[in-house]
């Protein structure tokens, strides 16, 4: 148990028995009555973001959220299979828990898993891989680096869209968050 004088960005409460993060919170004290504390929630299984006040000191439950660095080794069908690096433990992540982040995981690559209770919540990867591009038109002569986008295919299957000059066989580096290009490797 917490207050809510305790609540940080990342911390995961326990509301009637679903798992809400921490997105924003913000401690008002109006010049009129009591204290209160305005919080953004997202629900860790399913996404959904709602805005929830709380009295100031009111207690929350908190859960206990263990997050690992693990490797991920293979897809197993609609699964994903991760490897403990410190433990050598072998989980099974499913598909609608990794979500987009399937789109820059190559085997090998490592994460951030988060599970409560064994159960896998989320999934967090660093904020930039290098994908090597395995397919994308070729680009035409007069090309700039301020001329335009063009789509490309990246080795996990994934769509980026790149500069024109950017050619099939490179190497590029892409934002995991929103799937921007970043650069060149």
């Amino acid at each position: 148990m917490a207050t809510t004088n305790d609540l940080k960005n990342g911390l995961v409460l326990n509301l009637d028995g679903e798992l809400w993060s921490v997105v924003e919170f913000q401690h008002v004290k109006p010049g009129k009555g009591g204290a209160f504390v305005r919080t953004t929630l997202k629900n860790v299984l399913s996404g959904k973001v709602v805005d929830k006040t709380f009295n100031a000191g009111t207690k929350v439950e908190t859960a206990t959220v263990d997050k690992r660095t693990m490797q991920y080794l293979y897809a197993d069908g609609e699964d994903y299979v991760f490897m403990d690096l410190e433990t050598f433990d072998q989980i099974t992540v499913p598909g609608g828990t990794v979500g987009e982040a399937a789109n820059y995981l190559l085997p090998e690559a490592e994460a951030t898993v988060a599970t409560h209770e064994g159960v896998p919540l989320y999934i967090e990867l660093p904020t930039s891989v290098v994908l090597e591009i395995t397919y994308t038109e070729p680009g035409l002569q007069g090309d700039r680096s301020t001329g335009g986008n063009k789509p490309a295919t990246v080795e996990t299957g994934a769509t980026v869209q790149v500069p024109l000059f950017i050619t099939t066989g490179e190497k590029i580096k892409v934002d995991t968050r929103d799937g921007r290009y970043l650069g060149r490797a």
